[in-house]
């Protein structure tokens, strides 16, 4: 593979964020996002880094994966816990160490920021291929279940 450039994301990469989200819903979770909630969530997310952060992974100017960082504050541990979240790496380059290169970036990010205390992620309990990876990259399980309750609002499309 040529050489992989990460960078932050920014308002003219919505198109191929959007893109990577939807095929990501598709092929994790078999559901089809609303484009225009889709859209506007990303939008939302790339105009406020309190929101979201979105990083990409390019080769020779193509976008061939992605990871959005959220915050949560612990009390317990007086500091930020950064989420992974949104994660996809285009399927031709799976198993290329894309995914290595965006997490070792956001690692040596969040080493450098006193104030951010862990990294989380949560992952597919069937999606065995990702939790193999996760784990050789030092992660470990948290003992917690996620568990939600998710709003539809009447006037809004659905969200899922």
């Amino acid at each position: 593979m040529s050489e992989l450039l990460i960078r932050p994301a920014n308002e003219s990469d919505v198109d191929v964020v959007v893109e990577f989200n939807r095929r990501l819903a598709a092929e994790t979770e078999d559901k089809a996002l609303d484009a225009e909630t889709l859209r506007a969530g990303v939008l939302a997310g790339l105009a406020d880094a309190r929101r979201a952060r979105y990083f990409l992974a390019e080769v020779e100017g193509w976008v061939v994966g992605q990871l959005m960082l959220t915050t949560e504050w612990s009390d317990w541990r007086n500091g930020d816990l950064w989420w992974f979240q949104s994660v996809y790496v285009a399927a031709d380059h799976r198993r290329r160490g894309v995914f290595r290169r965006l997490f070792e970036h956001v690692l040596a990010t969040a080493e450098r920021d006193p104030g951010v205390v862990g990294l989380r992620l949560y992952v597919e309990d069937q999606n065995e291929v990702a939790q193999r990876t996760y784990r050789q990259l030092g992660l470990s399980k948290g003992g917690y279940h996620v568990m939600e309750r998710i709003f539809v609002r009447p006037e809004e499309p659905t969200r899922v």
